[in-house]
């Protein structure tokens, strides 16, 4: 069997990269935790009447506010100094956003990443409404030029995401959200044999910060929430009674 030098190179450094760049998670603690439509319904009113009540006429939505709620709660989990920067990514989809948009059905990675941005002083002494209006001008402002000119950039310079060389900028002080409510997961009944269950993520891409979102197993608005943080910061946040009073 003949294999040429070319084949050899791509060969070496597929097992370079394996080798040297592959992303190893640290130790973390995962927990599933449940926000009934009902109290996301009260989080996003709690939000929009604390926007009225600043003479602020945005409304931000459900999942605005629930994430403003979960960022807040973990970063005081994590008892980060006060004048540290903190971080929000969202996950976001490009295919409505481009002009002309690509269809819903494209299979193919069409994703940005809006980032909030704060400190922690900030993010803890204001509102939850204020802090999900920061999420919601995130989304808002991201357009068919966001997106292009991402692209046209990339193509000058072209590179690989890595998780390791991402966290080195992002440490500690970054909550990021992948996933969403709005995937019919629950809609997929295998050979047949009924509704799952649960759904449970896989072991990539996981790291202290990590949210991934689902919609809960009633449905109905309801949505379940994973959470990645280390040991100490996990139990900080099981013992948070505003983040707790929310959960159920």
């Amino acid at each position: 069997m003949y294999i040429s030098n070319h084949s050899c190179f791509l060969f070496l450094v597929l097992i370079f990269f394996l080798a040297v760049a592959r992303f190893q998670p640290p130790q973390l603690e995962e927990r599933f935790f449940h926000f009934s439509s009902e109290a996301i319904a009260k989080i996003k009113l709690r939000a929009n009447e604390e926007m009225s009540n600043a003479n602020n006429n945005i409304k931000v939505s459900s999942f605005q506010a629930l994430i403003a709620l979960i960022w807040r709660s973990i970063i005081r989990a994590k008892g980060l100094k006060a004048d540290q920067t903190t971080k929000c990514k969202l996950a976001a989809n490009n295919r409505t956003r481009l002009d002309p948009p690509l269809p819903e059905e494209y299979f193919g990675n069409a994703l940005g990443v809006l980032v909030s941005t704060t400190t922690v002083t900030e993010l803890l002494n204001q509102s939850i409404g204020k802090t999900a209006v920061l999420l919601h001008q995130a989304v808002v402002n991201y357009t068919n030029k966001d997106v292009y000119d991402f692209a046209h950039s990339w193509f000058k310079s072209p590179f690989v995401f890595r998780m390791d060389k991402m966290l080195v900028t992002d440490t500690n002080n970054t909550v990021q959200v992948g996933s969403s409510p709005r995937f019919n997961i629950y809609g997929n009944h295998f050979a047949g044999i009924g509704k799952p269950i649960a759904v449970r993520s896989g072991f990539a891409n996981k790291f202290d910060g990590k949210v991934i979102v689902y919609p809960g197993y009633e449905g109905g608005g309801s949505v379940d929430a994973e959470i990645c943080l280390s040991f100490a910061c996990m139990k900080a946040l099981e013992c948070d009674e505003e983040f707790m009073a929310a959960v159920g």
